[in-house]
């Protein structure tokens, strides 16, 4: 995976209709662990569904691959280990070729991510302990630039020692079903109005902010079309072009750097004025609702506004 985004995910809108249309009993994923779930035709689109509230990590794998089973015992326990922090989805391309074949998977082993129904490509092959725990973080970043920071609900038994641990999973407020159902399928426009359904009966609901900014930032980063590293060299050429600079705060943000987007913004706040000044000022407010409040970057992008506005 690279720090930059998700920006070159695929749109899965046709794998979700395949899916649909394969799956025969529907029910729950069934897991090999605690946050660790085999994938099939049967429950494919309620995981890809799933990756708007938390990261999913998908491994493709074979009996027949050098190495995998080394592979999978890493990531099955950074799985579980991460108290939810994420799912591993586990597809064995010998049993699910279909669905190998939908995401042009040509080896095994090979990882991918899901965020917020996109999937991006993180690597083939075997690798290092370290080198897939790297890995795993920096999609955990990226979900959190995202503002996708729910917790998987356990897949199984719990594992030794931690019985009687995990407390049940809230039930879902049904307020959000509209717009987590337009999220998982791609459609930003519907998402964002089923959030405004929500703020203009409730206009200081933070869940329900926070998802439109999420959205909004979603929508402005998704795209075959939307290159982050042009994105951000074009901003440094152009240190004064508003738009430019929008759009490059936009990628760092979703790359998982936050500190480095805000900073931009705040930066191009003290050198701007008027609508200008207005347009990137509201930016940085917006982006705020995409991160953890209590996150570092935030409460100094928090400090440093209000000093570059006043």
């Amino acid at each position: 995976m690279t720090s930059s985004s998700f920006s070159g995910a695929m749109d899965l809108s046709a794998l979700k209709a395949k899916a649909q249309a394969g799956a025969q009993g529907g029910g729950a994923p069934g897991g090999a662990g605690n946050y660790v779930v085999e994938i099939s035709q049967a429950n494919l689109q309620q995981v890809l569904g799933e990756s708007v509230k938390y990261p999913v990590i998908v491994e493709f794998w074979s009996p027949r691959a050098q190495g995998a089973d080394e592979l999978s015992a890493t990531l099955s326990g950074l799985a579980n280990s991460s108290g939810g922090r994420f799912l591993l989805g586990r597809i064995d391309v010998d049993a699910q070729p279909e669905i190998a074949q939908a995401l042009g998977v040509q080896s095994v082993p090979t990882v991918l991510a899901l965020l917020g129904g996109q999937v991006a490509p993180l690597f083939q092959g075997t690798q290092p302990a370290e080198q897939v725990h790297a890995i795993v973080d920096q999609v955990l970043q990226a979900a959190v630039a995202n503002g996708i920071v729910g917790t998987a609900p356990s897949q199984g038994g719990a594992p030794a020692g931690a019985a009687g641990e995990n407390a049940p999973e809230p039930p879902a407020d049904p307020r959000f079903e509209a717009a987590d159902a337009a999220l998982a399928e791609g459609d930003f426009v519907k998402a964002e109005a089923e959030f405004d359904k929500i703020l203009a009966e409730t206009p200081n609901d933070a869940e329900a902010k926070a998802g439109k900014a999420q959205v909004g930032l979603l929508a402005r980063t998704s795209g075959v079309n939307n290159d982050p590293k042009v994105a951000i060299a074009r901003a440094d050429v152009e240190p004064d072009d508003v738009d430019a600079q929008l759009a490059a705060a936009d990628f760092e943000l979703v790359g998982g750097d936050p500190g480095k987007a805000f900073d931009r913004l705040i930066g191009l706040v003290r050198r701007t004025a008027g609508d200008d000044r207005e347009k990137v000022r509201r930016r940085v407010l917006e982006l705020f609702e995409t991160v953890d409040p209590a996150d570092s970057a935030v409460l100094k992008a928090r400090r440093d506004l209000m000093t570059a506005l006043f």
